[in-house]
């Protein structure tokens, strides 16, 4: 580790952030697995949730834009197909 000041305050913070970015992406990966699991009246009232959960991890740049977008998509087409 570098002795500069300025490098020891960049290591405490990408720290803080990398576990602050781990947990947020945990808990959307579980809030993800319980949607799926779920039956198909709870899945459709806990998915604008859950693809609020995936659009915040996308926008503080977590997980890509994209990742996000096809998250959300795939989740969609599930519940949509549990209700037929």
């Amino acid at each position: 580790m570098a002795n500069h000041a300025a490098t020891q305050k960049d290591v405490r913070q990408s720290t803080k952030r990398n576990e602050r970015n781990r947990y947020y992406g945990k808990t959307t990966r579980n809030a993800i697995r319980d949607l799926k699991a779920s039956d198909k009246a709870t899945a459709a009232d806990a998915l604008p949730k859950v693809a609020s959960m995936i659009d915040k991890l996308a926008k503080r740049g977590t997980i890509h834009k994209n990742k996000a977008a096809n998250l959300k998509s795939k989740l969609a087409k599930r519940i949509n197909a549990q209700a037929k």
